[in-house]
């Protein structure tokens, strides 16, 4: 471990011995001192504890952190465009280490790590997200694209563009998938009737609707499992 020396800054030493606790128990450290190691890395001539804490208390966790909107978080005093580019350059590196075990066999051999991936890439997001996951006739993915944002409670979807979008990509089934911002996964009427619309739009040209994903923090729901489709 590097020492202090007396004309140090006061956080070098601070700073070190954080290195240290993440080295030996990074799942122990709270979410503000794993940020807190992050910042550092970026504005390395700066203590940035103060500014750590002040981001969490803004946004609620690491997770909320990194899924916040690049211009909202350059509104935080302290934090510029090149910091916050790292914050989001770190969810995306864990939404794509999530989505590898995914790309790698059928489906329903990785439907665990497809839920864990789905719930990285959507669980935190403040608005709600729809993404289509498009599968050939082994159940592999073949495209993986976000296809509406909307609302904090509403995200339009046109089941004449899932139609086409599936034949361009020369799909057989597709799992559909949104968030929902208030954390609750359970589906709403709204959400049924659309989810029948693309379903019975599909079935027009015999691709099959594998299911519908609603993702919450507080866990998911499966239409299919709900015998809503």
């Amino acid at each position: 471990m590097t020492k202090e020396t007396s004309d140090s800054p006061h956080y070098h030493g601070h700073r070190d011995r954080l290195r240290e606790r993440f080295l030996q128990s990074p799942e122990a450290m709270p979410d503000y001192e794993i940020l807190e190691l992050l910042l550092a890395a970026v504005l390395p001539r700066k203590d940035v504890k103060p500014l750590a804490k002040d981001l969490i208390d803004q946004w609620g966790s690491f997770a909320d952190v990194i899924s916040a909107g690049i211009d909202d978080l350059q509104e935080t005093k302290g934090l510029g465009r090149s910091s916050a580019t790292t914050l989001k350059v770190v969810r995306e590196a864990a939404i794509r280490l999530a989505r590898a075990p995914v790309t790698e066999k059928p489906v329903l051999s990785a439907w665990s790590d497809l839920l864990d991936y789905c719930s990285a890439a959507m669980a935190s997001l403040r608005t709600e997200h729809l993404r289509l996951l498009f599968l050939d006739r082994k159940n592999m993915l073949i495209k993986d694209e976000v296809q509406q944002q909307g609302t904090i409670d509403h995200t339009p979807l046109y089941p004449r563009e899932v139609v086409r979008r599936a034949l361009e990509l020369n799909a057989a089934s597709i799992i559909m998938v949104h968030n929902h911002p208030t954390g609750d996964p359970t589906p709403s009427k709204a959400d049924i009737e659309m989810t029948r619309q693309v379903r019975d739009a599909l079935r027009t040209v015999n691709i099959a609707l594998f299911d519908h994903l609603v993702i919450g923090r507080k866990g998911h729901c499966s239409f299919k499992s709900l015998s809503l489709i």
